[in-house]
C-alpha cells in the first residue's frame, strides 16, 4: 500500500498542475490519461507504445515536481511525529553537536547562513547512495551561500567514521548517539535532509535518497534559500 502522505502530495501536485493549465503534462488523480494525451494516441500496437511512453514521461515529470514541492517545504508527508520534533516553519532548538569528522560545537553556531542538514547512518543503503550528491551540492554556488552538515545516527562512531573515509566528504559531520537531534529533526526514517534558513527556521524536510546535484534539486535549493544564480 502506498504511503498516505505520498499519495496526498501526489494528488495536490496533480490538482495544481491542472489548475495552472498544464493538465496535459500529468495524469489526473484517478490515473487516467489527460485529454491532450488522448489526441495523440494511435490504433493497434502504436497506441500501446505511445501510452507506455506517455506514462513513463509523466511519471518522471511528476517526480521532479514532487521533489521541488517537498524541497520548498510546500508539503509534509503525513507521519507520526518523533518526541520533541520541530515542525516545518518552526525554529530549531539549541543543541550540542558531537564531533565526528570535525570539532564539537553548538547548533546555533551555524546561524547567519542557510543550512542543509543531512541525517544518515552507515548501515543505511539509501544514505550511502545519496552521499556523493550531497557532497557535490555542498560545493554549489562556490560553496559559500549555505553550509552543509551531516548527522550520523550510528551507535558506534568507528563505523560512521569508516563510512566517511570511503565517502571522502569534505563537509562537517557529527554523531547523535543520544537521539536528541534524531528526535528534534524528525528522523524516524533515513535518510532525512532538512533545509534551514539563516535564522534556524525549518523550510523543508525531505525523506529518502535524492540526486542532490540534479538541476531540479539545485533549483529547488536556490529558490528555498533565495539564491540568485
Amino acid at each position: 500500500m502506498p504511503d498516505p502522505g505520498t499519495v496526498g502530495i501526489a494528488r495536490t501536485a496533480l490538482s495544481a498542475g491542472h489548475a495552472s493549465g498544464q493538465g496535459d503534462t500529468l495524469p489526473d488523480a484517478t490515473g487516467e490519461s489527460t485529454p491532450t494525451a488522448g489526441k495523440v494516441l494511435q490504433s493497434g500496437g502504436a497506441e500501446k507504445t505511445t501510452i507506455q511512453r506517455l506514462h513513463t514521461g509523466k511519471l518522471r515529470r511528476m517526480k521532479k515536481i514532487l521533489l521541488l514541492l517537498c524541497l520548498l517545504g510546500a508539503f509534509s508527508p503525513a507521519w507520526a511525529k518523533t518526541p520533541g520534533e520541530v515542525d516545518v516553519g518552526a525554529v530549531l532548538r539549541e543543541a550540542s553537536l558531537t564531533g565526528l569528522s570535525d570539532r564539537s560545537r553548538m547548533l546555533s553556531s551555524y546561524r547567519g547562513k542557510p543550512l542543509i542538514i543531512n541525517v544518515w547512518a552507515s548501515w543505511c543503503g539509501p544514505c550511502r547512495q545519496e552521499m556523493a550528491s550531497i557532497e557535490k551540492l555542498s560545493h554549489r554556488f562556490g560553496g559559500k551561500r549555505y553550509n552543509v552538515i551531516g548527522i550520523s545516527t550510528d551507535d558506534y562512531a568507528d563505523r560512521a567514521q569508516a563510512f566517511l573515509r570511503q565517502a571522502k566528504t569534505t563537509f562537517s559531520h557529527y554523531i547523535d548517539k543520544q537521539l536528541i537531534l534524531e528526535n528534534m529533526l524528525g528522523a524516524d526514517r533515513l535518510p532525512l535532509t532538512l533545509l534551514v534558513d539563516a535564522q534556524g527556521r525549518v523550510l523543508g524536510k525531505i525523506y529518502g535518497a535524492q540526486d542532490w546535484d540534479s538541476p531540479e534539486a539545485v533549483e529547488a535549493v536556490a529558490k528555498a534559500f533565495n539564491i540568485r544564480k
